[in-house]
């Protein structure tokens, strides 16, 4: 198992590598810095031949090694990351035509690849999947929710788990992740119950390296130079939850920092008059429990749920799974390309397609089948008010309409909570001027090494840099092993066990 943060304390040199978030991004990371390598396996044939033909040139040579630039080059999918789109073409070749081809890899473990590091996260292993409802099922299929040289389908066959239109439970996604790290001797890197409040860059010589370097017992046995490095180093600052529900804090000095925090800790809000009201809710883990609560409760005014994604979708289910009646707005159109129904194949995903015939038949100018289902499509919310009232804005016409609810849920998506770096972590994104946003305004990192452009030794992976899906974060591990390892080679100066 893991460790805790609540393992005793031990002085020690600062460490080459921390990792903040233990989501399938850190999983991987660690993987790699752990030193399992991949290499092409001898009999396979990629479909691409061009990049058939650059991996037979380097037969014999670990991925890590060669130049992922040049292997990259010219490759397209599904992520504007040219190593994701590598690194997945490697593990699922052809995946986004429907093959299902073996992996064009092999793994082995080579302890002198090691590189020293510690993953801290302030939740159970396995990160976000551990918050959302488990009874829901993944948006990706549940293959490409696997982690290098792990069969998700083995692991569930054994489970005695099924997948239904080959997708997964997330609480089976969250246990698998957890036996991964397992499975593959990663815990000893892990400390969860960390929570990290700050994260900066010392320079030698300001007295600050002479402080006391202390972090948890299972990076005991470290092994470094007996003065602080003469190059810049970072301070990680922050405190671990103990068994006995106290906090005790820490200060970590590291070479490299990586940032894999994802980007559910922070719901989005509307930004409107009423929004901090107690009926008014910015997550779906308070739906299930208000609707127990109201069971037994006869003539109650609809819920409004805003949003126009797969969670909002998630809630509509749910609500209508329980005869509770819901008001649903949105901004776009029923039949606007950007709507994520409209890009899912109906077969694959038949509970969003009945959420989408439910938008498109029930709207204010159609009447369906569905009752207690109510769409608002092009339309946004106003205000609420103390009395449980929602005003709500045709985007159209401006006819403003007033409606009772007895519960709210703001749906509309999450930001990564970087409150721990300066200013939020504004300087590292590729707009300076806005807030970090996955979507939006990513953090700007080099997209052969996930380095950020504005911050030597700081790296960032998944969501934060745009990787939304499991199958194209893992590139981005590749990228940062890759590029330590490089980089441990042109300095000549091995980062020691």
């Amino acid at each position: 198992m893991e460790k805790t943060a609540s393992s005793s304390l031990q002085k020690i040199n600062p460490i080459p590598v921390i990792v903040i978030g233990n989501g399938p991004s850190a999983i991987c990371l660690s993987y790699f810095l752990s030193g399992y390598r991949p290499y092409f396996k001898e009999s396979s044939l990629h479909p691409n031949p061009i990049l058939q033909r650059k991996l037979e040139e380097n037969r014999g040579i670990s991925i890590v090694e060669q130049n992922l630039e040049f292997l990259s080059e010219g490759l397209e999918g599904r992520s504007h990351n040219p190593i994701a789109i590598l690194f997945d073409s490697l593990l699922r070749p052809d995946a986004d035509f429907g093959e299902a081809r073996d992996s064009m890899l092999i793994w082995r473990r080579e302890p002198d690849h090691y590189i020293p590091h510690l993953v801290l996260g302030k939740g159970p292993l396995g990160g976000a999947w551990h918050s959302i409802e488990g009874s829901m099922f993944t948006l990706s299929l549940g293959d490409w929710m696997e982690l290098p040289d792990l069969s998700f389908r083995d692991w569930m066959r054994v489970k005695r788990r099924c997948l239904r239109n080959d997708r997964a439970m997330t609480a089976d996604i969250a246990q698998y992740y957890q036996h991964y790290t397992k499975a593959k001797g990663l815990q000893e890197n892990f400390v969860c119950g960390s929570v990290v409040t700050s994260v900066r860059r010392i320079s030698p010589g300001s007295g600050e390296e002479k402080q006391e370097h202390v972090t948890t017992d299972n990076m005991a046995g470290t092994q470094a130079s007996p003065q602080a490095p003469s190059t810049n180093l970072f301070v990680v600052n922050g405190y671990s939850k103990t068994r006995d529900g106290s906090e005790k804090t820490f200060s970590i000095y590291a070479e490299k920092v990586v940032l894999a925090t994802g980007t559910y800790d922070s719901p989005a809000w509307l930004g409107v008059n009423g929004e901090d009201l107690p009926f008014v809710y910015h997550t779906t883990s308070e739906l299930e429990k208000n609707l127990k609560e109201q069971e037994m409760q006869m003539n109650l005014d609809p819920i409004l749920i805003v949003g126009g994604g797969l969670t909002a979708a998630d809630a509509v289910i749910c609500a209508h799974h329980s005869n509770v009646s819901v008001i649903h707005v949105f901004r776009r159109g029923v039949n606007d390309p950007g709507l994520i129904f409209n890009q899912l194949p109906k077969v694959m995903y038949p509970e969003y397609h009945k959420v989408h015939q439910m938008m498109t038949q029930q709207s204010c100018t159609t009447r369906g089948p569905y009752d207690g289902y109510f769409s608002l499509p092009k339309h946004r919310v106003l205000c609420f008010t103390p009395d449980r009232k929602c005003i709500i804005q045709d985007l159209t016409s401006g006819e403003k309409r007033a409606f009772n609810i007895s519960m709210a849920l703001i749906l509309i998506g999450s930001n990564p909570n970087l409150t721990f770096l300066p200013n939020q972590g504004m300087s590292l994104a590729a707009n300076t001027e806005l807030p970090v946003n996955s979507k939006r305004n990513p953090i700007d990192v080099d997209c052969y090494t996930y380095e950020c452009t504005q911050e030597r030794g700081l790296y960032a992976l998944g969501p934060l840099v745009g990787d939304h899906f499991v199958r194209f974060l893992q590139g981005g591990a590749l990228a940062v092993a890759s590029a330590l390892f490089q980089e441990r080679c042109n300095t000549q100066s091995p980062i020691h066990r």
